[in-house]
């Protein structure tokens, strides 16, 4: 599958790079096929973007908890881990939406930490979490 993106180009994407979020993301409920593609040149390595194939414009970066220097645990119901046909914890890849701030912000990077992305690596599916407890677990670790 070939698309347009408006931060990579034209990108060729094969199907067994397709992550499917069958209920979409909040929002973006008619973007179901996403793809994740390493951050253009001059970003950090560590950022990856999110490129719905549903519509080419609609693009999120990315990154894991780790790179942030966070240790990040919730609980998934068992609703979620049969959407994510979810058979083995080591397939779960949790992803943070982040975003640039706004000019004069002190911190650079912002990301939601409420609705991190849950993508089963194994199956190919994804859902975004909305956490509405703030008792989620999330510590900071020290840099190395």
């Amino acid at each position: 599958m070939k698309i347009t993106s408006p931060v990579a180009g034209e990108v060729d994407v094969s199907a067994d790079r397709i992550i499917d979020f069958p209920a979409g993301l909040p929002g973006f409920e008619a973007c179901r096929q996403f793809t994740l593609l390493h951050a253009v040149e001059n970003q950090a390595p560590n950022l990856f973007m999110l490129q719905c194939l549903d519509d080419p414009e609609v693009v999120f970066t990315v990154t894991t908890p780790d790179v942030l220097g966070l240790n990040y645990e919730f609980s998934l119901t068992d609703a979620e881990v049969a959407s994510l046909q979810l058979g083995n914890a080591d397939d779960v890849s949790v992803l943070l939406i982040v975003s640039r701030s706004a000019a004069g912000d002190a911190a650079p990077v912002h990301a939601n930490l409420m609705a991190p992305l849950v993508v089963n690596i194994a199956a190919r599916r994804g859902l975004q979490k909305i956490i509405g407890r703030v008792d989620t677990s999330i510590t900071l670790k020290a840099a190395a």
